[in-house]
């Protein structure tokens, strides 16, 4: 049985640890910190039984306030091998994102993924409906791309409605009728 929870402050070095046996893109131990104290409700971990960290999500909020709409970003994901299959990486990432939505009013939630991590790219796309967004050509250290990818919460899909809707009218009906349209458009 495994237990998710909000990270604490005492979990950020078993984080570290999990990412380190798991993943070629590691942290310094500031890293983890500067999360932690910046978005606390954005870091999750799965521990076992007996206490032991097998799994971490460690993500953040777009930190440039003029960028619009307000968004996330998983930073890393990482679960133990002996650990995977088990649907932790999913309720890891859901619970992160359920944070980002509700407390900070997300519009949606980026991350990149490697072009060849075919268990992950799976993960994203077919269970969480993640969407590829564009390619970073040579985004890793090694060289190889990552596919930018996104995942829109409710009110990012309303924002778009909207938006589509404004469009429309612009391009049916000219700029005059945009404000009687919007009023009938209710969000």
């Amino acid at each position: 049985m495994v237990n998710i929870r909000m990270a604490n402050v005492n979990d950020l070095m078993a984080m570290q640890m999990t990412n380190l046996w798991c993943l070629p893109e590691n942290y310094q131990m500031k890293y983890y910190f500067y999360h932690f104290l910046s978005w606390p409700q954005l870091l999750w971990v799965a521990e076992d039984h007996n206490g032991q960290i097998v799994g971490y999500v460690l993500a953040k909020m777009e930190e440039d306030t003029s960028k619009e709409p307000p968004h996330g970003h998983i930073t890393s994901l990482s679960v133990l091998r002996t650990h995977r299959k088990r649907g932790i990486a999913t309720e890891l990432m859901k619970r992160s994102q359920l944070e980002m939505e509700t407390v900070f009013g997300a519009h949606y939630v980026s991350l990149h993924v490697r072009r060849s991590n075919r268990a992950a790219f799976r993960l994203y796309s077919q269970t969480l409906r993640y969407e590829i967004n564009s390619v970073e050509k040579e985004y890793y250290a090694d060289g190889e791309d990552a596919y930018d990818m996104r995942c829109t919460f409710a009110a990012g899909r309303v924002a778009n409605d909207a938006a589509e809707v404004v469009q429309s009218v612009k391009d049916d009906a000219g700029t005059e009728q945009i404000t009687n349209e919007l009023t009938q458009v209710q969000i």
